[in-house]
């Protein structure tokens, strides 16, 4: 239970790391001369939040099935 607990504080904190990223990118890009490489700076923590996402919405399903 305990590698629970770490993967949903894990999947909380890149959330805000998200949230920070795309509103970065959206102020980088809003310029008069945009850097284009900022716009994939949100893409590793929307990697991560995908993965740490899917096993959490797996977990109910395992438990069933475990009893």
């Amino acid at each position: 239970m305990n590698g629970n607990r770490w993967v949903r504080q894990l999947h909380r904190w890149l959330a805000v790391v998200f949230t920070i990223t795309v509103v970065a990118t959206t102020v980088a890009l809003a310029q008069r001369d945009p850097i284009l490489w900022v716009s994939y700076l949100p893409l590793f923590p929307l990697a991560l939040l995908f993965f740490t996402g899917l096993y959490l919405f797996a977990l109910p399903y395992l438990a069933k099935r475990r009893t």
